[in-house]
């Protein structure tokens, strides 16, 4: 069984993540999933904002991975999970983690993404207007990162959340790194963190990404077979 956890530093990067080759598991949808399945007062929670406590995360966990095992799944991958020490430490007694990759993005690029977050006020639909352009150096790789823009009809009626000011996004991420980082070292010392850094969207990074994981040849494959 392969069992990925993803660590993104970089926010709104789970795109990246959408894909088939192994089960995805995503906590939020998991945790929508299940309050339809008798526990309603998560929904409650989640709605709330307010953090579901462990106990309640791993209950729900540990069932869906025992559903998926008994159906066949041959691996998992967490997004963005764990998210402290004590869950590493806990996720840790009940199964086996095979590999945990952080998605890195350096802190100015990412500011210029979450602030060219637009969505559509009448379909609800998301978008992003910033055009990433980073050329490398000292070091540092290029970045490019195309915008995402809204068709024609939804144009005029593109809105900013309320919280995608970057006084806010600042202190989102220095709030994030402070948290995920002693996350990062509990699996750097067991040898288990892959540091991947985004050379961009999805085009530039996804096949970066696939060669890092050993699943390119994979992929390969599974088109041919298509």
């Amino acid at each position: 069984m392969m069992t990925i956890q993803f660590c993104q530093t970089c926010m709104g990067s789970s795109e990246l993540l959408s894909f088939a080759l192994i089960f995805l598991l995503y906590q939020t949808k998991m945790l929508i999933s299940y309050s339809l399945c008798g526990l309603p007062q998560l929904s409650e929670i989640v709605n709330q904002g307010k953090l579901v406590s462990d106990e309640i995360i791993f209950n729900l966990l540990s069932k869906r991975l025992e559903a998926g095992q008994a159906g066949g799944e041959s691996g998992f991958i967490l997004d963005g999970f764990p998210r402290t020490v004590k869950q590493a430490e806990i996720l840790e007694e009940v199964m086996d983690i095979d590999l945990v990759v952080n998605l890195k993005l350096c802190e100015d690029v990412l500011l210029e993404k979450c602030l060219g977050r637009r969505m559509c006020s009448q379909c609800g639909g998301n978008f992003n207007v910033a055009n990433i352009n980073v050329k490398g150096g000292n070091g540092n790789p290029s970045i490019s990162m195309a915008p995402l823009l809204p068709p024609a009809h939804c144009m005029s009626k593109l809105i900013t959340r309320a919280d995608d000011t970057e006084e806010v996004v600042k202190e989102r991420l220095r709030v994030y790194n402070e948290k995920s980082q002693p996350v990062e070292e509990f699996y750097r010392n067991r040898g288990k963190l892959l540091e991947f850094d985004l050379p961009g969207g999805i085009p530039e990074s996804w096949p970066k990404l696939l060669e890092a994981l050993n699943l390119d040849e994979y992929e390969e494959k599974q088109s041919a077979a298509a």
